[in-house]
């Protein structure tokens, strides 16, 4: 499938040369720093080198005031608190850092994550319940909530209070809750809108220790948690994020909690210098698996863990719920390929609705995920649950699903979620109406270029320019995510230097040596995933265009830097 290059506009020159002679790097990192909003030396500092004390205020967020009383009245009275999260990873995470923090001032504590698919997303009327029942008069809701109005006045109703940590949009009206923490609130004039809910729970907890006095060593040590939801929730990699990520990873790299420690074990990253993309891929996966395969609480016992018996038990069972993860998740996604391609009107299409009553749950998101990258149009894979349609929406770049998907609204039981990822639950009967709707809106609506993958590149760059020093100053870029990818560069009419060749188990890769016409550049490594079908005219010898990340490749103890290829464009 062909794609579309964008290369992204460039900085202001003058900012450009400025920066380039006040920190001596040259144009290239300068445009880098120029197309993140860094204009001066002083703002370079604070985006090589974040501080904690660059964190905003917390009693900038709207009710975080009452939030904090309310709490320290719970302290103070010894009252039993409930800690209420969702069973994916940022819910899990903000959990966690909740617990172990509290655990110290509260006799009578503990955690609720809901059953995935017994009690579904948010806050579930069984938890009121059992808070209820078990006596509790406080709960904190953290990853969920802004839309619980009328949960929260059954709750109310039933004597409990509730504290909401969200991050997600609200809807028309907020809960009456104790004190409602979501800086996307209309009404809150919080500067950082970004927030991953665990970072808003971190939020309520720094407002707590700046009003008590307490050490903030002791909050600090849990940002190896809030790094782990920062990255797996994909939120943006800026402002306050950027600060709490970075100092999340120094944490996760040299004294990880232990649950994180055992988790970091199973996935192999014992000894390795863990990166936001080792968490999204490795560590993230696992804490998710609980909740899909089995129950979410496994994630917050393992990440409360005290002791390494426990904590290597749990690391195990979490580890083999992972792989039933990855079975199940291999054999669906198979599974709904060949559907797809026996179906030549399903082919065709500029959506996919997809509906399988024995598909697992758990999985359908990141097979809707699957499908949306292999056919690059918006997905619906749908599985049956409690006798209706549920499952999980993914968009393309630019598309916006959650608006599709609402005006299908009367055929649905419910719905949420955003531009590019959406749940939503129908009648069974309802689905193919569903289809043949979903479809009509996407075919008036999508742009060819919505159809169509973008690389984004942030500038172009000749091979001589890649030095280990420019590899250096690229590297304190990190961490990198949304708003911050890897930046990714344009080489135009590099050719083969006569050594690449196709590896891979069924020849599907291309590892490349590249190297500039006259030569200047000398030979530089390169690795192409699954474009063997460009291997015979970059043999050819002609000339072609790269776009590429630049990264640093370790094989047989020996090190060098290797150009990550996104796509190859040869020449008319």
């Amino acid at each position: 499938m062909d794609k579309i290059w964008s290369i992204k506009p460039q900085g202001d020159n003058n900012d450009i040369k400025h920066l380039s002679a006040a920190l001596n790097v040259n144009m290239v990192i300068a445009n880098l720093l120029a197309q993140r909003g860094v204009k001066t030396f002083n703002e370079a500092r604070s985006f090589f080198r974040p501080r904690l004390s660059d964190l905003h205020d917390p009693f900038l967020m709207k009710d975080m005031d009452r939030a904090v009383e309310r709490l320290e009245r719970a302290i103070r009275n010894q009252e039993k608190v409930l800690i209420y999260g969702d069973y994916d990873v940022d819910g899990t995470t903000s959990v966690a850092m909740l617990y172990l923090f509290l655990k110290d001032y509260l006799t009578h504590i503990d955690y609720y994550i809901p059953d995935r698919y017994t009690e579904g997303y948010g806050i579930s009327p069984q938890s009121i319940e059992f808070a209820a029942r078990e006596d509790f008069s406080l709960v904190i809701v953290l990853d969920c909530g802004i839309k619980a109005v009328e949960k929260v006045k059954m709750a109310r109703d039933q004597g409990l209070d509730f504290i909401i940590c969200d991050h997600h949009n609200p809807g028309e009206s907020i809960p009456e809750a104790v004190a409602v923490l979501d800086p996307k609130r209309p009404d809150c004039p919080y500067p950082y809108k970004e927030l991953s809910g665990c970072g808003v729970g971190f939020k309520l907890l720094q407002a707590y220790t700046l009003k008590n006095n307490i050490n903030p060593e002791k909050l600090h040590d849990l940002l190896d948690l809030v790094v782990v939801s920062i990255a797996s929730d994909i939120v943006p990699i800026t402002g306050e994020n950027r600060v709490l990520a970075w100092y999340g990873l120094k944490k996760l790299n040299t004294d990880p909690g232990m649950g994180l420690q055992t988790i970091i074990n199973f996935a192999g990253l014992k000894g390795e210098e863990i990166s936001i993309s080792d968490i999204v891929f490795k560590i993230g996966p696992r804490l998710n698996a609980s909740g899909r395969i089995e129950h979410g609480k496994k994630s917050v016992q393992i990440l409360v863990s005290v002791d390494t018996v426990s904590s290597d038990a749990l690391g195990e069972e979490i580890d083999s719920f992972n792989e039933i993860r990855k079975t199940l998740d291999r054999d669906i996604t198979q599974d709904a390929l060949d559907m797809i391609e026996r179906d030549e009107a399903m082919r065709s299409r500029n959506s996919t609705v997809i509906y399988n009553r024995d598909w697992h749950k758990g999985v359908v998101g990141i097979v809707a995920s699957r499908l949306t990258e292999f056919y690059y149009r918006p997905t619906v894979v749908l599985t049956e649950s409690n006798g209706l349609a549920t499952g999980s929406a993914r968009s393309v770049k630019d598309f916006d699903l959650y608006e599709a998907i609402g005006a299908c609204s009367d055929l649905l039981e419910s719905y949420g979620g955003h531009m590019y990822a959406a749940g939503l639950t129908m009648r069974i009967e309802n689905v193919r109406a569903f289809s043949e709707r979903f479809e009509e809106i996407v075919t008036k609506t999508v742009t060819s270029r919505q159809q169509l993958q973008t690389v984004e590149v942030d500038a172009k760059l000749a091979l001589h320019e890649i030095t280990p020093r420019f590899f250096r100053v690229l590297k304190q870029f990190a961490p990198f995510g949304p708003h911050n990818n890897i930046p990714v560069f344009v080489t135009e009419d590099v050719i083969d230097a006569g050594t690449s060749r196709l590896v891979g188990k069924n020849l599907e890769h291309i590892k490349l040596d590249l190297m500039e016409p006259d030569a200047s550049s000398g030979i530089f490594a390169g690795i192409a995933f699954n474009m063997a079908s460009k291997f015979p005219v970059i043999q050819s010898g002609t000339p072609f265009d790269i776009c590429y990340s630049v990264e640093l490749n370790e094989f047989r103890g020996k090190t060098n830097l290797q150009l990550n290829i996104k796509d190859i464009r040869t020449k008319p």
